[in-house]
C-alpha cells in the first residue's frame, strides 16, 4: 500500500499517537495476565489487541517502528498495584479522550481513521464492565469509616484544641477516642453487612472500615505528635482532612465514573463545619466551666 504523503508536524503527532498506542498495548496485556476473573481477562486481552493493531495502523502512514514509553507503563502497572487495575485503565481512558480529538482532526485527511475513533469509544463501553474489582465493591464500607472518621475526629481534635491546650494531651485523647470509635465502627459495619445478606462479605466489610478510620485517626492526629503549637496542629489536620478527601474522591470520580466536585465539596464542607462548631462548642464549655491547662 501506497503511504499517504504527510507533512513534518502531521507525521510527528502519528508517531506520538503510534508509540502511545503500542504502550497502552503493552499494559493491558500486562493487566490481563493478572487479572483472575476470566471475563476481566477476555477483555483486557481483545483491547491490547487493537491497541496494537491501532500501532499497525499508524506505522502505515509513519513508515518507521518506535518503542513503547517504559516509563508510563511502569507507572501504570504502579497504580494498578496500589488502586486496583480498575482505577489505571479508567485513568488510562481518560488520557485517549484528548487522543480522540486530534484522531477526528485527521479523519478527514486519512483513511481508518473513523474506525480508530469507534474503536477507541467501544473500549470505554467495555471498561465499564471491569467494574467487579473486589476492593469496589467495598467502596461503601470505605466511605463510611473515612467520613464517620473526618467529621467525628476533625471535630473532636477542633474542640480538644481549645479545651486542652496541650498537644500531647490533645494527641493522647484524640487517639484513644479515634481507635476507640474505629473498633466500634467496623463491629457496626459488620453487623450492618450480615444483616443485609448481599454479596458483601461481613467480616472483610469491616475491615475495610475498621482501616480506613484508624489510617485517618493516625494522619489527623500525628501534626499534635510533630508540632507544638496546638493552633498549627489544627490548621495541619484540617489541611489533611481536605486533602484525604480530595485524593479519596479522584480515586471515587476515576474509578466509578462519579461527578468528583459534588461529592468533595459535600464531605469537605460537612468535615470542616463540623470542626468549626466544635471548635465554638470547646470555647464555651472552657470558659462555662472555667478550666484552665
Amino acid at each position: 500500500m501506497e503511504r499517504t504523503k504527510i507533512d513534518e508536524r502531521t507525521r510527528e503527532q502519528l508517531l506520538a499517537h503510534q508509540r502511545s498506542e503500542l504502550t497502552e498495548h503493552h499494559i493491558y496485556r500486562w493487566l490481563a495476565e493478572r487479572v483472575s476473573e476470566p471475563e476481566n481477562r477476555e477483555v483486557l486481552n481483545r483491547i491490547a489487541d487493537d491497541e496494537l493493531r491501532h500501532a499497525g495502523f499508524w506505522r502505515r502512514y509513519t513508515g518507521e517502528d518506535v518503542r513503547p514509553d517504559r516509563f508510563k507503563v511502569w507507572k501504570y502497572r504502579l497504580i494498578s498495584r496500589i488502586l486496583g487495575f480498575t482505577f489505571a485503565v479508567k485513568l488510562m481512558e481518560r488520557g485517549e479522550e484528548g487522543a480522540q480529538g486530534t484522531y477526528a482532526a485527521l479523519s478527514s485527511d486519512l483513511d481508518g481513521v473513523r474506525t480508530i475513533i469507534r474503536e477507541e469509544k467501544e473500549h470505554e463501553e467495555r471498561l465499564l464492565e471491569l467494574l467487579d474489582e473486589e476492593r469496589l465493591q467495598y467502596t461503601g464500607s470505605v466511605v463510611l469509616g473515612l467520613n464517620d472518621a473526618l467529621v467525628e475526629l476533625t471535630g473532636a481534635l477542633a474542640g480538644f484544641t481549645l479545651a486542652l491546650r496541650n498537644t500531647r494531651l490533645i494527641a493522647l485523647v484524640g487517639l484513644v477516642t479515634g481507635i476507640a470509635a474505629a473498633l466500634s465502627m467496623a463491629s457496626s459495619e459488620y453487623l450492618s453487612t450480615k444483616a443485609e445478606g448481599d454479596s458483601k462479605k461481613p467480616l472483610k466489610a469491616s475491615v475495610y472500615t475498621g482501616i480506613a478510620y484508624i489510617i485517618t485517626v493516625f494522619v489527623l492526629t500525628a501534626p499534635y505528635l510533630i508540632f507544638s503549637n496546638y493552633y498549627v496542629c489544627l490548621g495541619v489536620t484540617m489541611a489533611s482532612a481536605v486533602l484525604i478527601i480530595l485524593l479519596f474522591n479522584y480515586y471515587i470520580s476515576v474509578a466509578k465514573d462519579l461527578p468528583f466536585a459534588k461529592h468533595f465539596f459535600e464531605m469537605a464542607g460537612l468535615s470542616t463545619g463540623v470542626a468549626a462548631l466544635s471548635f465554638f462548642i470547646g470555647f464555651v464549655l472552657r470558659q462555662f466551666l472555667g478550666v484552665d491547662m
